[in-house]
């Protein structure tokens, strides 16, 4: 795996190796093209002023043949032309045939294409370079009159002005190599400065992972990875903080488990005797039937004791199961249409003892509660009501909005209830003492029905009017886009 910082160094070597490369052949680029400039301007004066000789040469002594002047002058104007210009100058025929030059060394053995272009009628200069000198060959056509009589020719030393470039461009080269240099130099520091907290924040997180959580990151440095070595460190702390509360909350968990084991263990026991020594006096009892009227006396007062205990157990059972929903838990219910469901699935309870039931219930109706509870309590209302209306009755619900709240009525015909005894038909094992209670009732219903009501925040009322028991149940409601009681 390649680390970061070698990748940063290559891209950082790449990027100043091309800079330079690029940059070193601008400034040479440049450098010579203005050194031609320089050869071109000057060689354009050193032709203006020998042409400029030339012509006043001509006008002063009005030769009628130039061509022929200009070859007995040769010797004269090559030697002016050489003292006036600095230039070493040569005089040749319009055939390129060399009259004259001051010296002739300059123009042997050297390239002529500067020659040939001025025969054919141009001016033109070539370049000689060698390792210390840089020389030029100028040669232009005279033309007097409209007619050309000869050539002339310089050679001219630049190798002054090649040499100062030279030394420019090294003195360029070393100053270039000596800043990207020093620009790598820094970008190595700044790579490694940026590097080496990632490399130790990489170690850390492996730390982490392995499942070590000491493990702490500590940066000078106000920057972003100071930052986030600081949401590192915050960010292992409260994992382990995490991780406390979850060990914590385990070992709890843990401890609730064996005392729940040992509350079922301690419970099982308790209603196992009781329900023991009443399955034994019920059985002995049986058996004797009356013959033993003593024995039959002591069985049932200690049946009806071990009852009274085993009631009041199972009272105390229901009040520690019993506990108020969260809030965070309550949640819009569609309360119409789960009571719709309960009362379909009754009607076969009812055909049981021949009764019927029916029902008119706004299906759109909500109330904020929990689903499993509230079906709960529309079960027990109805099976209620079921057991204790007259025989071939007629059961009905009914469920409906009235000022932003649900109302639910649940309406059977009965016997009548006597008034003081309403309040206590809500207490568990508190029937209505009437009617065709199904055998083996317990009496809980309306005790489990209160519970709920309760939880929800609601109320709940028992009447008796004209042979009919009525139980009304209001609920908090909740509006089209469930957003809360309604007021």
């Amino acid at each position: 795996m390649k680390r970061i910082s070698t990748k940063f160094l290559a891209g950082f070597f790449l990027i100043f190796l091309v800079s330079f490369l690029v940059l070193n052949s601008a400034v040479k680029e440049t450098i010579f093209t203005s050194n031609q400039e320089r050869v071109t301007s000057e060689l354009a004066d050193l032709k203006n002023n020998s042409s400029v000789y030339v012509r006043q040469a001509f006008l002063i002594n009005h030769f009628t043949n130039n061509e022929l002047y200009f070859g007995q002058m040769a010797q004269e104007m090559a030697a002016d032309l050489n003292h006036a210009t600095g230039s070493i100058a040569g005089v040749y025929t319009v055939d390129g045939e060399l009259l004259y030059a001051t010296e002739k060394s300059k123009f042997t053995g050297v390239t002529t294409s500067d020659l040939r272009r001025a025969i054919g009628g141009q001016t033109a200069y070539s370049i000689a370079y060698d390792s210390t000198r840089a020389s030029v060959l100028f040669s232009y056509p005279v033309v007097i009159d409209g007619t050309k009589v000869g050539i002339l020719r310089f050679a001219k030393d630049f190798s002054p002005l090649y040499a100062q470039t030279g030394r420019i461009l090294d003195i360029v080269f070393y100053v270039t190599v000596l800043i990207f240099a020093a620009a790598f130099l820094f970008s190595y520091v700044l790579s490694r400065h940026i590097t080496i907290p990632l490399v130790r924040l990489t170690r850390a997180s492996n730390e982490v992972k392995n499942g070590n959580l000491n493990v702490r990151l500590r940066f000078k440095r106000k920057d972003e990875i100071g930052r986030l070595a600081d949401n590192f460190n915050d960010m292992i702390a409260q994992l382990d903080r995490q991780i406390a509360i979850i060990q914590k909350d385990r070992d709890r968990l843990k401890e609730l488990n064996e005392q729940e084991k040992l509350f079922f263990d301690n419970v099982t026991h308790e209603l196992k005797t009781p329900l023991t020594s009443i399955l034994g006096y019920a059985e002995l009892i049986r058996q004797k039937e009356t013959q033993d009227r003593e024995f039959f006396e002591k069985g049932m007062n200690h049946i009806i004791q071990e009852s009274k205990r085993l009631h009041e157990m199972v009272i105390r059972l229901l009040e520690m199961a019993r506990k108020n929903p969260p809030e965070n838990e309550l949640e819009p219910v569609p309360a119409g249409r789960i009571l719709r469901d309960v009362c379909e699935s009754m009607t076969i309870r009812t055909q049981r003892y021949k009764k019927s039931i029916v029902w008119e219930i706004d299906e759109d109706l909500l109330v904020t509660g929990q689903s499993d509870r509230l079906r709960q309590l529309f079960i027990n209302l109805i099976d209620n009501a079921i057991k204790y209306s007259l025989p071939v009755s007629r059961i009905s619900v009914s469920a409906r909005e009235r000022d932003g709240r649900a109302l639910f009525v649940f309406d059977n015909p009965s016997e009548p209830i006597e008034t003081e005894r309403l309040d206590e038909l809500f207490r568990p094992f508190r029937g209505t003492g009437g009617g065709t209670r199904e055998d083996g009732s317990s009496g809980l219903g309306l005790g489990i029905v209160k519970s709920i009501v309760d939880d929800h925040g609601g109320s709940i009322a028992l009447t008796h009017a004209d042979g009919h028991t009525a139980v009304t149940v209001e609920l908090a409601g909740m509006d089209a886009e469930g957003k809360g009681e309604r007021r």
